[in-house]
C-alpha cells in the first residue's frame, strides 16, 4: 500500500450500517485504512471523498474462507492466480480470502507454505491468509505445524478423510493431528467422506460401465459423508479438540452436525455456495461438458430439497460459514476425464459470485435476514479465525474493509462478463437481486460501479493468532467445570470430558501359564484380532449350534447303551393324575 493511498479519507453517507447483530442508519468515516467514526452528523476534516449510500446498505467486506488459487490438483492447475482471483473477489464484495496450501505426500509443509507466500505476496489485490493441508503425518509434520503456528501466522490446518492414497489420513493419524491442533490452539478443518468406500464405489461404477460425470455422485452417496462426519466428530471429541467441518453437502451430514451441537460438542460447519444452490441432476445432463463442469467433492446431491435445507442450516446457525471453495478449471482441463470420471478435476468457480448468490437464495429466498447474511459471509469467519472485530464488523478501530451494497440492484451471472477466470460458471443465467457497487479494502477504494482501481500486490498477508475464543472458550470452560467436579470427587487424573483413575488392588502372585513362542505373533490379542469359537472338528467342546443329526444314519450318541425302558415324567399334553 502506498503512503498516498493510506492517507485517503472517505465518508460513506446516508446508508444503513449492517452488522451481524444490528442494523442502524449511520455514516462511516474512514482514514488511514481504519474506520474512524460511525454515527450521525460526524465531525470530519475536509478533503474526504464522499460516497452517497442513500437507499443502500453498508456491510463489512466479505471473508471467503476457502479458495484455491494457483493450485495444482489432479494433474491440472487452477486458471486463477492470486491476482485474477482476488480481483474477482473484490468485484463480488469479498475483501479477504483464505487460500489453501496442499503439500504433496512427504513434502515439507514449511516449504509448500513459503512457495505459496512468494507467489501470493506479489499478486494479491486484497488481504489473504492461508490454510495448510496436513496430507501426511509424522514427527516432521508435527514439528512444522508448531513452527507455522509460532512463526508464520498460520492458525488453521485441513485434514482429509477422503482422497485415498493421496491426502487421506487414517483414523489414528487424524486423532493424533487433532490432539496436536488442540495443544497448539489451531483450527482443525476436516473434509469428511469415507475414503475407503468412495474408492470401492468408484471401482464398482467403472466396472458397471459408468464412466461419465454421473459416476461422481453414484460413487459418493451422502451416507458416506454422514458416516465420516459422525466419525470425525467422535474422534475430535475423544481428542478434546474443537472441529470445523468443511464442504458440508447433504441433509444427512447436516443432521449429524445439528445433533452434535445439541449434545454440546464444539462443532462448527462450513458449506459452499454451490451446495446451497445447485443439485446433482446436473450430472445427468445430456451435454458431457455441462455435466463435467459441475463435478466437485463432495458432489452436488440428487435430492432437490438439499440446497434449501443447507441454506436453512446457515440461517439457523447449525452451519456457520459459507465459502466459495473456488477451484476453477476449464472444459478442456475437465476433459482429462472424458473416459473416466475419476480423472475429472474436482472443483467449481465462485469467488466472484458467492455474496450475490447467497443474498439471492438466502435473503431474497426468505432463509435469513440481512444480519445473518453478514454473519455467514463475514463475521463468523472473522470470529472463527481470530480476526474479529478487526474484520467482520463496522465499528471504530476496525480495518476499513467495507462494501456498499445495493439491495435493489440486480445482475445476471454469465461467463461473458465475469472477472474470475475460466470458461465455466455453474450459476450461468441466474439473476441476482443484491449487488456490490463499491468495495473498499483497507481504506482504499478498489472497485466502484464496475471499475477497478486496485494494484497487483497491494493486498497483505494477515497473520492469524491461535486459540480463537469462538472455538476454544467453550472447551476451556468445560475443562474448568471438570476440574471442579474432579476436585470434589478427589479423582487423580483429569481429562476434558471425563475423569478416570486406576483401581488400587494387591498384585497377582499366582501362577502364570507358560506360552511357547514358536516365531509366531507374540501373546496378547490385538484389538484387530477376533477370537474364534472352538469347533468340534478340531477338538475342544461341542458347539451347541452344531446338529447331532447325520444323513448316514449314525448319530453322535450311538455309543451310549440303550435302556430297555424309560419312565416318562412329563409326556406331551401334561402329566395325568390318578392311579396311573
Amino acid at each position: 500500500m502506498s503512503s498516498s493511498s493510506a492517507m485517503v479519507r472517505i465518508l460513506i453517507k446516508g446508508g444503513k450500517v449492517v452488522n451481524d447483530d444490528c442494523t442502524q442508519e449511520a455514516d462511516v468515516y474512514i482514514e488511514n485504512g481504519i474506520i474512524q467514526q460511525v454515527g450521525k452528523e460526524l465531525m470530519i476534516p475536509g478533503g474526504a471523498k464522499v460516497i452517497d449510500a442513500s437507499g443502500k446498505l453498508v456491510l463489512p467486506g466479505g471473508i471467503d474462507t476457502s479458495v484455491h488459487l494457483e493450485e495444482s490438483f489432479m494433474n491440472a492447475t487452477t486458471v486463477d492466480d492470486f491476482y485474477s482471483g482476488t480481483k474477482a473477489a473484490l468485484a463480488g464484495g469479498t475483501t479477504m480470502v483464505i487460500g489453501h496450501v496442499l503439500p504433496e505426500k512427504n513434502e515439507s509443509l514449511l516449504e509448500a507454505y513459503e512457495k505459496c507466500r512468494h507467489s501470493a505476496d506479489s499478486k494479491a489485490c486484497c488481504d489473504y491468509a492461508l490454510h495448510i493441508g496436513v496430507t501426511w503425518w509424522g514427527p516432521k509434520v508435527r514439528a512444522e505445524m508448531e513452527k507455522l503456528v509460532r512463526d508464520k501466522g498460520v492458525n488453521s490446518f485441513q485434514m482429509f478423510m477422503a482422497y485415498k492414497d493421496m491426502f487421506m489420513l487414517r483414523d489414528s493419524e487424524l486423532f493424533q493431528v487433532l490432539q496436536h491442533c488442540k495443544d497448539i490452539g489451531a483450527i482443525a478443518r476436516v473434509h469428511a467422506e469415507n475414503g475407503e468406500l468412495v474408492s470401492e464405489g468408484a471401482k464398482e461404477a467403472l466396472d458397471l460401465g459408468i464412466s461419465g460425470p454421473e459416476g461422481i455422485e453414484i460413487s459418493r452417496p451422502e451416507e458416506l459423508e454422514a458416516e465420516a462426519t459422525h466419525r470425525a466428530i467422535t474422534i475430535a471429541n475423544r481428542a478434546h479438540c474443537p472441529i470445523y467441518l468443511v464442504n458440508v453437502s447433504s441433509m444427512s451430514a447436516g443432521d449429524v452436525v445439528a445433533t452434535a451441537k445439541m449434545q454440546g460438542k464444539v462443532v462448527h460447519g462450513e458449506t459452499t455456495t454451490a451446495h446451497t444452490v445447485l443439485n446433482g441432476m446436473q450430472y445427468y445432463h445430456q451435454d458431457w461438458s455441462h455435466a463435467a463442469a459441475h463435478v466437485t467433492v463432495p458432489p452436488l446431491r440428487l435430492d432437490p430439497n438439499t440446497p434449501n435445507f443447507l441454506m436453512s442450516l446457515l440461517g439457523n446457525d447449525t452451519l456457520n460459514v459459507v465459502g466459495s471453495d473456488h477451484r476453477p478449471f476449464t472444459v478442456k482441463q475437465k476433459a482429462m476425464g472424458k473416459d473416466d470420471f475419476t480423472k475429472i478435476p474436482h472443483g467449481l468457480p465462485g469467488i466472484q459470485d458467492r455474496m450475490s448468490v447467497i443474498w439471492e437464495k438466502g435473503v431474497i429466498g426468505g432463509k435469513m435476514d440481512e444480519n445473518r447474511f453478514v454473519a455467514v459471509t463475514s463475521s463468523n469467519a472473522a470470529k472463527i479465525y481470530n480476526l474479529y472485530p478487526r474484520k467482520g464488523r463496522i465499528i471504530p478501530g476496525a480495518d476499513a474493509d467495507v462494501v456498499v451494497w445495493d439491495p435493489e440492484g440486480s445482475k445476471i451471472i454469465s461467463v461473458e462478463n465475469q472477472v474470475q477466470g475460466g470458461d465455466i460458471n455453474p450459476y450461468e443465467g441466474l439473476r441476482c437481486h443484491g449487488v456490490p457497487i463499491v468495495t473498499i479494502s483497507r481504506g482504499r477504494l478498489v472497485y466502484e460501479n464496475g471499475m477497478f482501481t486496485c494494484a497487483e500486490g497491494s493486498g497483505k498477508f494477515c497473520p492469524l493468532r491461535t486459540f480463537p475464543d469462538y472455538l476454544y472458550k467453550k472447551m476451556v470452560q468445560r475443562e474448568k467445570d471438570l476440574k471442579t467436579v474432579t476436585r470434589k470427587r478427589k479423582f487423580q487424573k483429569k481429562f476434558y470430558c471425563q475423569a478416570v483413575k486406576a483401581v488400587e488392588r494387591e498384585p497377582y502372585t499366582g501362577e502364570v501359564v507358560a506360552v511357547a513362542n514358536s516365531g509366531k505373533r507374540d501373546t496378547g490379542s490385538s484389538d484387530l484380532d477376533t477370537p474364534t469359537r472352538p469347533c468340534t472338528r478340531h477338538g475342544g467342546m461341542r458347539d451347541l449350534h452344531e446338529s447331532s443329526f447325520s444323513l448316514s444314519g449314525a448319530q453322535i450318541d450311538d455309543n451310549i447303551p440303550k435302556r430297555s425302558s424309560a419312565r416318562i415324567l412329563a409326556p406331551p399334553g401334561g402329566r395325568s393324575s390318578g392311579i396311573w
